[in-house]
C-alpha cells in the first residue's frame, strides 16, 4: 500500500507542494480548515486565496531576484505560476492577479488531479507519525499554533502583516486622476498604463500627513509585542517615521506626468493597481493600513480623485506567526525534533506569495522523493530557490532571525570582471548563473513516478 503524504493548509505553499507531490506519483491529502473555519482575512473556502495585495511583484527574470524565482518555479512545472500567467492583469513590469479565477483555478486543478484529495476540517495538533508538511501560513489557527510552539520548545516568533484598501473604480473622479505606469514602463500600451494615478500638491500632502496620524487606529492587547516586517508597513507607521517617508516611498511622484495638467509637478502621487480583469476593482498600492474603518473612510478620501471613493474592502491588520526555521528544521525542511513533520511557506519565515509557494515547491519534491524512497539534493545556493531554502534552513543568524523577501543579497557573490560596480551587469551575472545551476539541478533531480 502507497504511502499518502498529508499536507495542512491549502495556501500558496500547501497548493504548491500537492501539485509537485502528486505530479511524482504520490497520493496527496491536502487539509485546509476554510470555509469550516473562518480567517480574519479569507473570504473563500478556495485553495491559495489571495488576501493581500495581489502581486507577485516583479516579472524580470535577469534582474530581480523575485523575477528569477518566477522563471525557476515555471522551469519545475509550478501550478501556482502556470495560473497566476494564465490570469494576469497589467501591471507594467509587475505579475499582477485577477484574484477570484486564479484561486478557483488552483482549486479546480488541484481537485481533478488523480493524486489528490482535499480534506475540510480543522487539524489541531501536530501528527505524531505519517508523512506531513505544515504549510498554515500566516493565520495558522490557535490550536495548531499552540502545539507547534509547545513542540518547539519556544515562543513562535511573530510580526503584524497588513491588507490594503481596495476601491470600486466607478467610484473613482476620472477628471483628476489618470492611467499611467511609472516611466511609461511595460511593454504594451496596457502595461504602460496600468496603473492609476491621483496626485497630490504640498497643502494636500500635508493635510493628509495630518489626518493621518491624528487617525484612530487598531490597538493590540497587553503583550502583543510583535513587530512589523518592513516590506508591508502601514502607512501610518511609515508616517510616524518621518512626514516626508511616503514621499519617498509608495507616494513618490517621479516618472509620471499629469495629463490634466502637464505643466505641474505633484508633490506626491498615490497609485492604485488593477486588482481584477474586469477593471471594476482596485487597490491602492503600498497602503497597508491599521487604521479603523472610520478614519480610513474618512482619511483614503482626502485623496485628490478618492473624495467618493467606495469602498469592496477595507484595509486590516493581522497578527502572523513563524517558526525559527535555522535552529529547527534540517535542509530538507524537516522539523529536527520530529522529522515526519515539514513546514513549508510563510511559517518558515519567508514572506511573499511567491516565496511561500517555492519553498512549497521544494518540501512536496522532498517529500515525495522520501515517500518514493529515493533522495533529492538541495538545490545549488546559486539559484533563488537553493539561496532561499538555504537562508531558513541555517544560513541566517538566529538570534536575529525575521522574514525575508528573496534577494540578491541571500547569493553567493558573483566575479563581475570590473563591473563589480555596475548593479545591471552584476544582477545579469546572478541570474544567468542561477538558469544555468537550476536546469542543471531539475535534469539530475528528476524522479520516476512509482
Amino acid at each position: 500500500m502507497k504511502q499518502v503524504l498529508n499536507i495542512i493548509g491549502g495556501g500558496m505553499a500547501g497548493s504548491e507542494a500537492a501539485w509537485q507531490a502528486a505530479n511524482m506519483g504520490v497520493k496527496v491529502v491536502l487539509h485546509e480548515m476554510r470555509p469550516k473555519v473562518e480567517t480574519f482575512a479569507h473570504r473563500t473556502g478556495n485553495l491559495a486565496e489571495m488576501v493581500c495585495s495581489n502581486s507577485f511583484r516583479s516579472d524580470d527574470d535577469e534582474q530581480n531576484a523575485v523575477g528569477l524565482l518566477h522563471w525557476e518555479m515555471r522551469a519545475a512545472g509550478g501550478l501556482i505560476m502556470e495560473m497566476a500567467d494564465k490570469h494576469a492583469l497589467p501591471a507594467g513590469g509587475a505579475l499582477a492577479v485577477d484574484r477570484d479565477p486564479f484561486a478557483e483555478s488552483v482549486t479546480a486543478r488541484l481537485k481533478a488531479h488523480a493524486n489528490v484529495s482535499v480534506s475540510y476540517g480543522e487539524i489541531s495538533a501536530l501528527p505524531e507519525e505519517g508523512h506531513w508538511i505544515v504549510a498554515t501560513g500566516p493565520l495558522t489557527s490557535g490550536d495548531l499554533a499552540s502545539a507547534i510552539a509547545a513542540e518547539t520548545g519556544q515562543d513562535a516568533l511573530a510580526f503584524f502583516d497588513a491588507i490594503a484598501p481596495i476601491i470600486y473604480f466607478d467610484s473613482i473622479d476620472m477628471e483628476k486622476a489618470w492611467f499611467q505606469s511609472r516611466y511609461d514602463k511595460g511593454e504594451t500600451e496596457e502595461d504602460r498604463t496600468a496603473y492609476l494615478n491621483c496626485p497630490m500638491d504640498r497643502d494636500q500632502y500635508e493635510a493628509f500627513i495630518d489626518a493621518l496620524l491624528a487617525a484612530e487606529k487598531t490597538e493590540f492587547k497587553l503583550g502583543e509585542t510583535a513587530g512589523y516586517f518592513d516590506g508591508c508597513l502601514p502607512i501610518e507607521v511609515m508616517a510616524e517615521r518621518g512626514r516626508e517617508t511616503l514621499r519617498f516611498g509608495p507616494m513618490k511622484p517621479v516618472g509620471l506626468t499629469n495629463p490634466h495638467q502637464p505643466d505641474v509637478k505633484a508633490h506626491a502621487i498615490v497609485q492604485l493597481r488593477r486588482d481584477n480583469a474586469l477593471g471594476t476593482l482596485f487597490n491602492i498600492v503600498g497602503f497597508q493600513t491599521k487604521m479603523k474603518y472610520g478614519a480610513q473612510t474618512e482619511v483614503l478620501r482626502m485623496i485628490p480623485g478618492l473624495e467618493e471613493a467606495s469602498f469592496a474592502r477595507l484595509g486590516g491588520i493581522h497578527r502572523n506567526t513563524f517558526i525559527n526555521s535555522p535552529t529547527l528544521l534540517d535542509s530538507q525542511m524537516r522539523l529536527k525534533s520530529k522529522p515526519h513533520l515539514r513546514f513549508a511557506g510563510q511559517i518558515t519565515g519567508v514572506e511573499g506569495y511567491v516565496e511561500s509557494a517555492a519553498m512549497g515547491l521544494l518540501a512536496g519534491r522532498y517529500a515525495a522523493a522520501e515517500i518514493l524512497g529515493q533522495s533529492l539534493s538541495t538545490p545549488p545556493a546559486d539559484t533563488a530557490m537553493g539561496a532561499l531554502v538555504t537562508h531558513i534552513t541555517g544560513g541566517a543568524e538566529a538570534k536575529t532571525f525575521q522574514p525575508m523577501n528573496v534577494n540578491f543579497g541571500l547569493f553567493p557573490p558573483v566575479d563581475a570582471k570590473g563591473g563589480r560596480k555596475n548593479r545591471k551587469t552584476r544582477y545579469k551575472l546572478y541570474t544567468d548563473r542561477a538558469k544555468t545551476a537550476w536546469a542543471s539541478w531539475l535534469d539530475q533531480t528528476r524522479l520516476d513516478a512509482a
